[in-house]
């Protein structure tokens, strides 16, 4: 049976599961299908290991937001946390409220081997609410890393408590780092060895869109 362990802060939850062979659970087994070889991992390539850090980070973060749609690879979305809540939306700041558009944290591109990266709002350095929620989700991050257990036992394959969409593109972004660390030949790697490469602050750790 699958257990998920629970890091709590005071504005996320960053949920990681073991490993599952089973598939996460769809909306009928037809659209699973087709949601299942719409979010496959494509162009998987060994990355070096900071860079495996930060697309991790940056997608695990997008991934925690509250969203109802099929993102698609290559597609602004925009994300955002106020009262430290997390959404991600098509929708642009600009087209929102001022309320809205002071919680914009960056605009971000799911990538085709689905790792996402991120655009940081211009004048996200001074909004301290959303860099202390981002700095809870960082030590939070961390924490899953303080562990014996090899990176790929730790990432999020199959987390029930998570929604439909959250739940299988998180499935995709961990076949992704799975394969990025083999061919990498980090596999072998524990958490605390991967955590000994994290940078002290949590803002040099997304993974930027280019």
């Amino acid at each position: 049976m699958t257990q998920d362990r629970h890091i709590n802060t005071e504005s996320n939850n960053v949920i990681i599961a073991r490993k599952a062979d089973a598939n996460p659970e769809g909306k009928g087994r037809n659209g699973l299908l087709l949601d299942w070889y719409r979010c496959a991992p494509r162009g998987v390539v060994a990355k070096p290991p900071r860079q495996v850090l930060a697309e991790l980070f940056t997608s695990m973060l997008v991934l925690s937001a509250s969203f109802k749609f099929r993102p698609a690879a290559g597609v602004r979305c925009y994300l955002y946390c106020i009262n430290d809540t997390w959404s991600l939306s098509l929708i642009a700041p600009e087209e929102w409220s001022q309320e809205r558009r002071s919680g914009f944290v960056g605009t971000c591109v799911l990538q085709r081997d689905m790792t996402w990266t991120m655009t940081p709002a211009d004048r996200l350095a001074d909004n301290e609410p959303v860099r202390s929620a981002i700095g809870r989700f960082y030590d939070a991050f961390a924490d899953t890393l303080d562990t014996n257990l090899t990176l790929e036992e730790v990432l999020p394959y199959c987390v029930s408590s998570l929604p439909y969409y959250q739940r299988l593109y998180a499935n995709a972004l961990s076949r992704s780092v799975r394969g990025t660390v083999a061919l990498g030949n980090q596999a072998l790697k524990s958490g605390r060895e991967w955590s000994g490469m994290l940078p002290k602050r949590e803002g040099l750790l997304l993974a930027l869109t280019a």
